[in-house]
């Protein structure tokens, strides 16, 4: 249920802060400064070692309309390999595609999966499979952004965060590196005290205005070069740290794998960890965007306390769910369908059926 209530006075959790970073994000960003590219808005996304709190995509706005061709869903590594290597003309996939390095049983599964999505060209003739492209994959990425969130950072949270920002700021996979911290409005905030990296930018975030401020700018990071894992740094000062090296091949690849995640999944996707079909369950409206609501609780709710036995839970009533428009299906069913509109509001080309 939509509720047009005025707008959260606070975060009153670390999830309610995260959500809006998000939609200061992809209202405002970038911080300082006219927007000359669009963005996609992710939250919760990264590598298998790391996973960022807010993922900002910058993307070229021609490429990401032609993105749009290859659907709402996104592209694993091996699809984007027989797309972005498929021929403009019928060809035997073997002959027309380089050598994946792995069995090519999986580049058959990729092609099969390809054409089943109506963005591949497929035929068999005689025992060889033969592919033609439908569209080129575009070069839509221009940056990514990585934020991580802490509302009330102390001293304590700061040291545990610093090693994090520092593997960050050393592997050069996201272009900036940002903290976000709920706005003191001291003299001097707080977090500019704290002993973290100085590449790293610092955001400070009013949530009840869902405004956001530069305490301190990021260093632009070196994306096209080798970047430095940090495997382990010891907590003694005689003990070496051990690290390896990253060559930009590998970049480049998560760079896109992130990206396509965030053109999937947007921020909007916390619907998939909490209850939208609970009958406590609203969006209030905030500013040109919507944020979760429990009624019951007069808060946020967040996937821990919505999924995990909420003893306030109460599943909306099945008279609800066979209600004819606007609320076919009830209304959490509705929900889900207004958050899936606002993220393809923000994928040009997906909603003119060009996609």
């Amino acid at each position: 249920m939509l509720a047009g209530e005025p707008r959260l006075a606070v975060a009153n959790s670390e999830f309610a802060f995260e959500l809006h970073v998000c939609q200061w994000a992809e209202r405002a960003w970038p911080p300082d400064g006219d927007r000359d590219s669009p963005v996609l808005v992710a939250r919760q996304l990264g590598t298998k070692r790391r996973r960022w709190d807010t993922i900002v995509v910058e993307c070229d706005p021609a490429g990401l309309r032609q993105r749009a061709n290859f659907g709402r869903q996104r592209l694993d590594s091996d699809l984007r390999h027989v797309l972005g290597h498929a021929p403009t003309e019928w060809a035997y996939y073997r002959d027309a595609l380089p050598d994946p390095g792995y069995p090519w049983r999986y580049v058959r599964e990729a092609i099969h999966t390809a054409a089943d999505r109506g963005v591949l060209d497929r035929r068999k003739r005689g025992n060889r499979i033969e592919i033609r492209r439908r569209h080129a994959y575009p070069d839509w990425i221009e940056r990514i952004v990585a934020i991580e969130n802490k509302p009330d950072l102390d001293a304590s949270a700061a040291r545990r965060l610093a090693p994090q920002l520092e593997r960050d700021v050393a592997l050069g996979l996201a272009d900036e590196v940002w903290v976000a911290t709920e706005r003191t409005d001291e003299r001097i905030e707080p977090i500019l005290l704290e002993d973290l990296p100085a590449a790293a930018g610092v955001l400070t975030v009013d949530p009840s205005t869902v405004e956001a401020d530069v305490a301190w700018y990021p260093q632009s990071l070196a994306v096209s070069e080798p970047g430095t894992r940090i495997v382990e740094r010891p907590d003694d000062d005689l003990s070496a740290a051990r690290f390896e090296y990253v060559d930009p091949e590998w970049k480049a690849e998560k760079r896109r794998s992130i990206a396509e995640r965030a053109y999937e999944r947007g921020w909007r996707a916390y619907a998939d960890s909490l209850r939208p079909d609970c009958r406590h369950f609203q969006l209030r409206t905030e500013g040109d965007s919507v944020v979760p609501y429990c009624e019951a609780k007069e808060r946020v709710p967040t996937p821990s306390t919505c999924r995990s036995g909420c003893r306030e839970c109460e599943p909306e009533p099945p008279a609800w769910r066979t209600g004819g428009w606007p609320i076919d299906g009830g209304p959490g069913a509705g929900i889900r369908r207004l958050l899936d509109d606002q993220r393809r509001r923000h994928r040009p080309g997906l909603d003119d059926g060009t996609g």
